[in-house]
This record gives C-alpha cells, sequence and structure tokens, in this order.
C-alpha cells in the first residue's frame, strides 16, 4: 500500500494499481478502515421523533383509526394542515406494526421437510394410491401400493374401484398382520390425500402402534420411492392405455409386481432384487458376483486396466430428505491486518487469467525480444501467458510521466489501408520482402505491465509471494516503469496512422509497422 501512496502523485493510483494487481477499491479501504459497527444513515429529510410521535397520535385518533392514510392525508389538506406526506404515514405505522393486509386472507403456515430414515426392512413403509384409466371417459380403478423404503419390497397392494379411508384401513392391517409388525418399530410415510388424513387411518396406525408422517403440502418429491414406483410401473411397454375392467387392472398389477418384487434388478440397491433385498439374501447375492468377477479377472487380467473388479456394495441407509451436511463457513482475512501479503501471486493455473488481464493489451503485438525470456519464466512457473486471455482494457490516454515527452506518432496521410501484397507478386516486382515489425503499445497501463513481468520472472514465483518479496519485487516493477516511459521515437510508415486517431494514442488494433533497416533511437 506505502508504493501506492508514493508514486500515486506521478503516476496516478488506477496505474499503480493496476501494475501491481491490486483493485482501487482495496487501497481506498486501507486508507479509511471502518471502526466498529457500521453508522446509520440518516437523511436530513427524515421526520424527527417529536413529528413521528404527534402522526402516529393522529392516524390513531378516533375518526382516523378505520381510515386508510390516503384518507388521513387529504382530509387533513382540507383542514390546512400537513404533517408528512401519504407514504409517510405508511412508513409511521409499519414501524410501529400499525399495518397490514387489509383482507381477510389464509395465511400458510411454514412445514418443515420430513427428513426420516430407513436402516433395515420394515422400518419405514411409503404408500401411495394412483389412477388407472378405464374404458369410458373420467372413470379411473384406483392402485393403493405399500413399498418398503429400504427394500424397494411391496408388501401390500390392492385395486379398488373408489379411493376410500375404509379401503386403506383394511390394506394397511392386513399388511402389517402379514408382515409381523410389532409394535412401535414401524413408520409410514405418506402424503396429504384425503385417505391418508383419515380419521379411520389415523385410529388404526395408533391401534398398530404405527407412526405417521406426511408430506409438505403440494410437494411431491417429499414421497420419491412410490413416485418412481408408479414410474416404473406406467413407463412399461406392457403397460396398456386403458383397463377394461376391474379384473384386467388386478391382473396386470399381479404380473407387474410379481415381477418388480422377485426379476427387477433395482438400481437403487447394488441391482439385486427387492425380494432379496427383503428377505436377507442381498449379501449372498453380492459374494456370489464377486467370485465370479474375480474369476473373469484371473483368467484375462488384461481386460480388466483397474484391477480386480467387485460387485457394487448394499445401501446401508435409505434416506426421505436427507438432511444436508453442515459446511464450515469460509474465513475471510480482516482488512486491517498488515500482515497479509499485498502482492500475493497466485501461480495455480486456475487463477492465471487475472494476473494476464493487464498484459491483454500489449499481448496482441509481438514480442519483442526482451520479453521473450519473461513470458516463457511465466509459462514455466504455471502462469498462463497474456495471450490466453480473451479480456480487452481500455488503453489509458497518453501523457507525459515526470516531464518526460510522450512518444511522437507521424501523422497519417491517406485513410485507405493498401492491401497486403502476396510473396510471389512482391517478387515480381522487385519490391522488399522483409516481414515488418509491429510498434509495441506505449500506454502506461501496458508499459507498467511488461514491467511487472520482467519483474515477476526475475524472481521465483511461488504459489503466494511473501510479504517480505512483494515490496522489493514492486520497486523493481516501478524503477522499470520509469526506464520504459522514456520519450521514444518511433519511425513510422507515414501510410499507417489514422488522422481521426489521437495521435497520444497508439491503437494495438492498428498495422503499426516500422523499417527493419532502421534502428529505433533512445533519448
Amino acid at each position: 500500500m506505502d508504493i501506492v501512496t508514493t508514486h500515486s502523485a506521478v503516476f496516478g493510483i488506477a496505474v499503480i494499481c493496476a501494475a501491481i494487481g491490486m483493485a482501487r477499491a482495496s487501497f481506498y479501504r486501507w486508507q479509511n478502515p471502518m471502526q466498529g459497527a457500521a453508522r446509520p444513515r440518516v437523511s436530513p429529510r427524515a421526520l424527527s421523533n417529536d413529528e413521528r410521535l404527534v402522526v402516529l397520535a393522529i392516524l390513531h385518533e378516533d375518526r382516523f383509526v378505520d381510515l386508510a392514510p390516503g384518507e388521513v392525508y387529504s382530509t387533513l389538506l382540507d383542514e390546512d394542515r400537513y404533517l408528512c406526506s401519504e407514504r409517510t404515514m405508511y412508513r409511521v405505522l409499519a414501524a410501529n406494526q400499525a399495518v397490514r393486509e387489509r383482507r381477510d386472507q389464509l395465511r400458510h403456515p411454514a412445514y418443515a421437510a420430513p427428513e426420516l430414515l430407513a436402516t433395515r426392512p420394515n422400518e419405514l413403509w411409503s404408500w401411495d394410491i394412483t389412477k388407472l384409466r378405464g374404458l369410458k371417459t373420467w372413470s379411473y380403478f384406483y392402485l393403493y401400493v405399500i413399498i418398503d423404503v429400504f427394500s424397494r419390497y411391496v408388501v401390500g397392494w390392492m385395486v379398488a374401484d373408489c379411493e376410500s379411508a375404509a379401503l386403506a384401513e383394511v390394506l394397511i392391517g392386513e399388511t402389517c398382520a402379514n408382515q409381523k409388525i410389532e409394535r412401535n418399530k414401524l413408520g409410514l410415510h405418506a402424503d396429504r390425500g384425503s385417505s391418508m388424513k383419515s380419521k379411520l387411518v389415523a385410529m388404526l396406525l395408533s391401534d398398530l402402534g404405527v407412526t405417521k408422517t406426511h408430506s409438505r403440502p403440494r410437494v411431491s418429491d417429499d414421497n420419491p420411492y412410490s413416485e418412481a414406483l408408479f414410474k416404473t410401473l406406467k413407463y412399461r411397454p406392457a403397460f396398456p392405455e386403458k383397463f377394461g375392467s376391474i379384473e384386467d387392472a388386478r391382473a396386470h398389477c399381479r404380473m407387474f409386481f410379481e415381477w418388480y418384487n422377485a426379476q427387477h434388478h433395482h438400481s437403487g440397491i447394488a441391482m439385486v432384487t427387492p425380494e432379496d433385498m427383503h428377505y436377507g439374501r442381498a449379501a449372498d447375492r453380492v459374494v456370489s458376483r464377486t467370485a465370479v468377477l474375480l474369476a473373469a479377472h484371473l483368467e484375462h487380467p488384461e481386460r480388466f486396466v483397474n484391477g480386480a473388479p467387485s460387485a457394487p456394495p448394499l445401501p446401508t441407509a435409505a434416506y426421505i430428505n436427507k438432511p444436508a451436511a453442515s459446511l464450515p463457513e469460509p474465513t475471510r482475512p480482516s482488512p486491517a491486518d498488515a500482515s497479509a501479503p499485498v502482492c500475493a501471486i497466485d501461480a495455480s493455473p486456475e487463477r492465471a487469467p487475472e494476473h494476464g488481464i493487464l498484459e491483454a493489451q500489449a499481448s496482441e503485438l509481438p514480442l519483442a525480444p526482451g520479453d521473450a525470456p519473461a513470458r516463457a519464466s511465466q509459462a514455466h512457473d504455471g502462469i498462463a501467458p497474456a495471450s490466453a486471455v480473451p479480456a480487452e482494457i481500455p488503453p489509458a490516454p497518453r501523457r507525459s510521466v515526470a516531464g518526460r515527452p510522450a512518444a511522437r506518432v507521424a501523422p497519417r496521410t491517406s485513410t485507405a489501408r493498401a492491401p497486403k501484397p502476396s510473396r510471389a507478386a512482391a517478387e515480381r516486382s522487385g519490391t522488399d520482402t522483409t516481414p515488418v515489425v509491429r510498434a509495441r503499445s506505449k500506454s502506461p497501463v501496458a508499459i507498467a505491465s511488461r514491467a511487472h513481468a520482467r519483474a515477476r520472472s526475475g524472481s521465483a514465483c511461488t504459489p503466494h509471494a511473501s510479504a517480505a518479496a512483494a515490496p522489493a519485487r514492486d520497486a523493481h516493477a516501478l524503477a522499470a516503469l520509469e526506464d520504459q516511459t522514456q520519450g521514444d521515437v518511433i519511425p513510422l510508415h507515414p501510410q499507417t496512422v489514422s488522422p481521426r486517431r489521437d495521435s497520444r494514442r497508439i491503437d494495438p488494433r492498428q498495422n503499426l509497422t516500422t523499417d527493419p533497416e532502421t534502428e529505433v533511437t533512445r533519448h
């Protein structure tokens, strides 16, 4: 920071900050650090506390207590009184919790997401009801399904011609009896349908000792296992568009659930069947699969480039709305911490564009012989060269530095740009075919950037330079900056500079050329 303060009168704060790769806002915050909590901003047009109390008392008068602030404002104007604007009346009422929505609307409470966990079969069930289309319009059959969350095994299902809480009560009771569910050992999750929230089902679950949970309103993701099962059912190729009768629906569902439980290899349970997972045969299945894979590896080891294969492991838990892992809050350095390095350079490839932006203007031109070692050192240390960065910054206007004259540019006599002749045509005409040399950008930002690059190439670039090495590197950069900003006279071709361009600025997009046989003289 001291280097910016010392040389800002000569070069300007913007040029120095750009040369050392620091934002101007950081420099200004360092000059005026904030002490303590932020002070509240008070507008000089705001009402005083006494005036606000007067406005609130008038709004609470008997004649104004049931009127809108617009009515109060207009009435007071008719009485030749002005206290404040209508909007200020609303602000005063809002600050005292005296304004709300005038309409009596239902305000929905905030529902917490259910977070459920199952680590064994018959610990958590999920059930839902879906419709199966019949032949007639608006005719449906209703499929009730109960699925075990951990094993994905369908423990009970039923097809009926209506949705009824009494039928759901029968299905749940018989399924619990078939699975020999003990009291207080099972949780049953469902959405907020009428049958799921009915008193009959609630009383049955209370008698059986089953804990019931419900999804949030209008959130289908809270019951994912039942929804995924219904999608598997209805996206099967054999699923008909319509069912002729309830017997057809029951016959189709019977075949589907037999296939789903005993033959379907479920991707959520390591590609074993739900029946094997539910009745404890999945571990043996994984062991036998691993033995087959090992035998194949012994026979042809060259076909397994990653070593001996193994079957995917079985899941140990199944969640509904798995709790998010708590992440540590990132620590931010204090702006008043003077021990932090001012000019730290990150040499990782991800951070390379930040240090290459300053040289984007100069990198559009060919490298001079003196710049080749600096660019090669940057590439060796992991810093991407500026030519790989597609960023652009506006060139700073030319000005004399410390009393030294700026580079003089010859005026352009013609606005038409001559076409570049081919090498064969040049040889036939006898003209010189020596390649032209492009003039380097002479803006203060580009000069400071090249000087800073040379300073970095002369020292060891580490992912984070130490604070002790930063002032020396910056002093070296400024010394190179002063050396580079001396008045240079560049002899240019008379037809390469546009008269409409500012003579104090060299546009790098123009094809500025110099005679290769003429030597640039430094004064």
